[in-house]
């Protein structure tokens, strides 16, 4: 059985990602220095492929194969900390206060579910 915790800090991250991502996607204009070719529909289609993965690796977790569904589960979390990328493009002073929010509330979130991913995984291979 899936542990409660993994399924809160999932669904939690999931979540900041998607509040994140849905800000890059309508406020795209506002985003300094982003790429041109970068449009809302494919910020909406990076979403859902990166949700994708921590979807799969929770169904391999909840079906018995736990490790390769942890491994799964913390690269989705790793994805992540990719907001931070926009603060190589751009200066920190460049960003509004609710793009500061979006991306430190997915950072966070993604920091918590990876402390319990290991600690799921320390409590596997034991």
């Amino acid at each position: 059985m899936v542990a409660r915790s993994l399924t809160i800090c999932l669904l939690a991250y999931a979540a900041a990602s998607l509040l994140h991502h849905m800000h890059n996607a309508e406020f795209l204009a506002d985003y300094p220095n982003m790429p041109a070719w970068l449009t809302r529909e494919k910020v909406y289609l990076v979403w859902l492929g990166e949700a994708s993965i921590g979807a799969v690796g929770y169904v391999l977790v909840r079906i018995g194969y736990r490790s390769a569904g942890l491994l799964l589960i913390g690269l989705y979390a790793l994805m992540g900390f990719a907001g931070l990328d926009h603060y190589t493009v751009a200066p920190f002073s460049a960003h509004t206060a609710t793009m500061h929010f979006t991306i430190a509330l997915e950072v966070v979130a993604a920091a918590f579910l990876l402390f319990t991913i290991a600690l799921k995984w320390r409590t596997t291979s034991t």
